[in-house]
């Protein structure tokens, strides 16, 4: 007995079998059951998702001999016959090699005949946009008024190519991509059947090379299977595929992380070595950073089954948001500009010392830095030196002073005075507002001071509350940027804790909020009780819309 591949074997014959198209059975289930039968369909969509399927059980539940069902039996002579390819009435027309109008008036005039055994004469065109423009203009009359015994099912990845002639004439329906977890898992259905063991991250990887199109998935199973002697297996996959391991990945940002220049030289090397693709590997970079960004952002997006969810998450808790979208485009861009670098594996290097150029700085290095200029100044860094003299303002120059000594420059930044706020009781007015006017974070670090109350303000020490509601902003990148954005506007050492709980309420977000409510009503009771347009609501029974006024 000949081997039948799992693309034909597992074609579906039966709308409830048929995967990912939900919107377009339901519609064809309805139309069936209340007998609306229009003459002519029009299916699209990429290769690989069901149109020409969804033709075959289109066809065979019209010429089921049970009637028309949208449930056809599967067991008359009519759907056994579909199902084989040989049913005189269905007849399935390639497009792409018969494009000339001569052949397309020769089909429709057999359609003037009965049908020889089904109800209706179904015509299948597949790739019905590579026909010639004569022959889509001789088919209009008869798509149109077609006779009543005659179906038509064009099918087509490309409707942009198809005349608007020929759309008006027929009901359109837009078969989508096949997600990745529905491809995977219906891999994983098919091999339970098939008794064949496999692998979830190999399954991933089909899926993903798949490309939306479920054909392509079945036909790399089939490869896959072939490649492992029966059993479908991650690493057999990936050599098979070409795909980049993500190990090599983890440890290009372990090495990035880590300032280790040399040890992301040494992993391109390895991939090197191995004859990896370092465009697929640059893809694969991106889609990581992807990840790593929805980690920090939608944590709760991240499936708990993914096996790499631990590393991911260890990652996007080190790095800081803006810089994963800095190194996405870097990723991105290194691959466009693959081609014109000298070779390939010189512009993957040149795209990782890139994300290492432009990496940000962490604390202790920054801290080196600041206590490096300080000593090349020939002055005492103020992190070394006791708070009660970090904090001491300098004294003010007088008035009289000789016209050959320098002026004192900008005045010095405030001393951070001790300050303890009471369970249960509101910090005083005005502290925490005013003081993130005055040091102005970026980004997620402005996001969480915004939704945070003070709680104390001690020397070397903030303590800050945060609403449970917003725990999504706690992120260890916003907090540990929130705290460097502290020490530069201070000077010195700062300890910062955020405790979850709830509050008053009075934080910097609700105060903006209110203060644009107020204007906003202010703004209403203005518009409201202008004569003119008093005089207008009353003239023409009008209905002042509040959403069209905005403050000044």
């Amino acid at each position: 007995m000949s081997y039948q591949v799992l693309a034909r074997k597992w074609r579906p014959r039966t709308f409830a079998s048929l995967v990912g198209q939900e919107h377009v059975v339901r519609a064809l289930e309805h139309a069936l059951t209340a007998q609306r039968l229009h003459h002519a369909y029009l299916f699209t969509g990429t290769r690989g998702v069901g149109k020409t399927t969804l033709a075959r059980i289109l066809a065979k539940a019209l010429n089921c001999e049970t009637g028309v069902t949208a449930v056809p039996c599967g067991l008359c002579s009519a759907c056994q016959e579909i199902d084989a390819g040989r049913f005189v009435d269905l007849l399935e027309v390639d497009a792409a090699t018969n494009t000339r109008v001569d052949e397309m008036r020769q089909l429709l005039e057999n359609a003037v005949y009965a049908p020889t055994r089904g109800r209706f004469k179904v015509y299948v065109i597949d790739e019905v946009h590579m026909l010639s423009n004569s022959a889509f203009n001789a088919m209009l009359k008869t798509l149109e008024e077609p006779p009543e015994h005659v179906k038509f099912i064009l099918a087509t990845t490309d409707p942009q190519k198809i005349p608007v002639t020929v759309l008006s004439r027929c009901l359109q329906f837009n078969l989508k991509q096949m997600t990745q977890p529905l491809i995977a898992n219906h891999l994983r259905q098919i091999l339970d059947v098939e008794a064949i063991g496999a692998e979830a991250g190999a399954l991933q990887l089909l899926a993903r090379s798949a490309a939306g199109s479920m054909r392509d998935a079945l036909s790399l199973l089939d490869q896959a299977i072939a490649h492992g002697s029966g059993r479908v297996e991650e690493a057999l996959v990936r050599q098979m595929l070409g795909a980049v391991d993500l190990d090599y990945l983890f440890s290009i940002l372990d090495a990035l992380l880590a300032s280790n220049p040399a040890g992301m030289l040494q992993v391109a090397d390895d991939m090197a070595a191995r004859s990896l693709s370092f465009d697929a590997a640059l893809q694969e970079l991106a889609a990581l950073f992807t990840r790593v960004q929805v980690a920090q952002l939608a944590p709760q997006a991240i499936a708990d089954d993914l096996p790499e969810r631990a590393r991911l998450l260890g990652i996007a808790a080190r790095l800081d948001p803006e810089y994963v979208q800095l190194a996405y485009q870097m990723a991105v861009h290194g691959r466009q500009e693959l081609p014109l670098a000298p070779d390939e594996q010189a512009g993957f290097v040149m795209t990782l010392l890139r994300l290492h150029a432009f990496r940000p700085e962490s604390e202790e290095a920054a801290s080196g830095r600041a206590l490096a200029a300080a000593s090349s100044a020939g002055r005492p860094s103020t992190k070394s030196l006791p708070l009660a003299d970090a904090t001491r303002p300098s004294p003010p120059v007088r008035a009289d002073a000789s016209p050959g000594v320098a002026r004192a420059g900008p005045p010095p930044t405030p001393p951070l005075v001790p300050t303890r706020v009471g369970s249960g009781s509101a910090p005083p007015a005005g502290d925490w507002h005013e003081l993130l006017a005055a040091i102005k974070p970026t980004g997620m670090a402005r996001e969480l001071a915004q939704h945070c109350e003070l709680c104390e303000l001690a020397a070397g020490r903030v303590q800050l509350q945060l609403a449970p509601r917003h725990r999504h902003l706690l992120m260890r990148a916003a907090q540990d940027k929130l705290q460097q954005t502290l020490v530069d506007h201070f000077a010195m050492p700062i300890q910062l804790n955020i405790a979850v709980a709830e509050g008053s309420g009075d934080t910097p977000a609700a105060a903006a909020q209110r203060d644009r409510q107020e204007r906003m009503d202010r703004a209403i009771a203005s518009v409201e009780q202008d004569g003119f347009v008093r005089e207008i609501i009353e003239m023409f029974d009008a209905t002042l819309i509040e959403s069209s006024i905005k403050p000044v």
